[in-house]
């Protein structure tokens, strides 16, 4: 009823979050509303990076282009040491990317700030000292750019490490 009680002419971008890897709800969405491009958002412990595998194979073997890989939680700043703690592994998703050759577009730290954010109607994104926030403007800059390029250019817009050039920060 989502998909088809809706009129997605006016939509420019519609963000789903699906569940990990490749069930029904995925295939589903993936053959009915023939989406542009899908993100793959994982963190980076192996188990979900099989899962994540598994999706970029699905969306691939649907033929939806898929934009990139985000690595989500990607690691914890202590607030009274100031040290990192990588929590699920270091790196995975930017492995991922280059074993799947993919866009890698960013790592999110894990603040629990962002869910008091989410709580209280103070996202992260719009916190000016938020890591977490800066990461997601910085994936969305990338993601912006890649938009507004022409139609017929967007395949060469598309790089496998995203700059600064390009709306992407190679250090998100």
């Amino acid at each position: 009823q989502f998909l088809t009680g809706v009129a997605w002419e006016q939509c420019a971008v519609c963000v789903v979050d699906l569940p990990p890897g490749t069930g029904d709800i995925a295939i589903s969405l993936a053959q009915h509303a023939q989406p542009d491009g899908a993100i793959v958002v994982v963190t980076p412990q192996e188990v979900a990076l099989d899962d994540a595998r598994k999706a970029v194979g699905m969306f691939r073997k649907l033929e939806v282009p898929v934009l990139g890989i985000v690595e989500n939680m990607s690691y914890f700043v202590c607030t009274l040491c100031a040290t990192r703690h990588d929590l699920f592994g270091q790196g995975g998703g930017k492995q991922l990317a280059e074993t799947l050759d993919l866009p890698f577009l960013g790592e999110i730290p894990f603040e629990p700030e962002v869910r008091a954010g989410g709580d209280t109607g103070l996202p992260a994104v719009l916190q000016a000292d938020s890591r977490a926030g800066i990461a997601l403007r910085s994936i969305a800059a990338t993601l912006t750019s890649w938009l507004r390029a022409p139609k017929n250019t967007i395949k060469n817009t598309i790089t496998k490490n995203p700059s600064p050039e390009t709306g992407g920060d190679n250090n998100a």
